[in-house]
């Protein structure tokens, strides 16, 4: 289990993060999010040992987290950080070395990774002469060939089209099968509900948000309600509660502000004709971010 407690960085008189707290569960997929500059790499680099912090303290499974443990820890970053003169075998070796695994560990996790990848055919090749998604996969395989009690995933579907992402996905979930904690994090925000029971969204530094994501929905006021028929917009509109009206391809989708208002768009559509769909939703992780990082950012 990873603990975070009351964690602050100062870079000289800048705050970077302040009082930062939040736990991850062995076998736990933990949500990390915010905009660029909110403070997410710089918790990283502490979780990690490759920055200190100046207040509080991080903990895995109750141990300093230092080098007597960084073996247990693997890290994609968002930026590339691939040897790309090396190929992906001679890669993988020094990675692996690093992490304290024999030359026939590293063979047999590499050629598993690779074959579940499906790019076992580039393992001699050298990693410059590889696409980006192909290099995404490799700086993957690199990040988890230790199969990894703590695993960081900084935008990890980079540069991936949408096969290769469900690839990505599997082997995240077989991880955490196994018992890996997992920090995640991703601008996409659908990703983060596919994977993140709870999360922290960072707002230069500080926390805004944090919890349960099924519980931070359903406290969440707003709701979305999604109808296919023939409407008026105009007088949808006119109802009090009702903030806004999307019209996609084949449906409408009206932004409400609270569970009051379910009741009267109701009682409107009875009065319309073709009506096939009404289903009322929970907003999505989306437009809480937005709603969150906005109000932050006008304070």
């Amino acid at each position: 289990m990873l603990k975070v407690e009351h964690v602050t960085k100062y870079y000289g008189e800048h705050l970077a993060v302040k009082d930062l707290s939040f736990t991850v569960k062995e076998g736990e997929i933990f949500g990390l999010l915010g905009v660029n500059g909110a403070g997410k790499t710089t918790t990283f680099r502490m979780i990690t040992g490759l920055l200190d912090k100046t207040e509080g303290q991080i903990t895995f499974n109750d141990k300093k987290v230092d080098y007597n443990i960084t073996d247990q820890i693997g890290f994609l970053t968002e930026e590339r950080s691939l040897l790309t003169k090396l190929t992906v075998s001679e890669q993988a070796k020094f990675y692996g070395g690093l992490k304290g695994l024999t030359e026939k560990e590293i063979e047999e996790r590499l050629d598993y990774l690779l074959e579940r990848l499906k790019i076992s055919e580039y393992k001699t090749r050298k990693i410059k002469e590889l696409s980006k998604g192909n290099q995404q996969k490799v700086q993957f395989i690199m990040a988890i060939i230790n199969k990894p009690k703590l695993l960081i995933l900084d935008e990890p579907f980079s540069g991936l089209d949408p096969i290769n992402i469900e690839l990505f996905k599997d082997l995240i979930l077989e991880l955490k099968k196994e018992g890996t904690s997992i920090i995640f994090s991703s601008h996409r925000m659908d990703h983060v509900e596919y994977f993140c029971e709870s999360l922290v969204i960072l707002v230069k530094g500080q926390t805004v948000l944090s919890g349960n994501l099924k519980e931070i929905k359903e406290s969440y006021r707003k709701k979305n309600i999604r109808i296919e028929g023939n409407i008026n917009e105009e007088e949808l509109l006119k109802i009090k509660g009702v903030i806004k009206i999307e019209k996609s391809s084949s449906e409408y989708i009206i932004n409400i502000e609270d569970q009051k208002v379910i009741e009267e768009v109701f009682k409107y559509i009875t009065k319309c004709k073709n009506i096939t769909k009404f289903v009322v939703e929970e907003p999505t992780l989306n437009e809480i971010f937005i709603e969150k990082v906005g109000a932050s950012y006008e304070k």
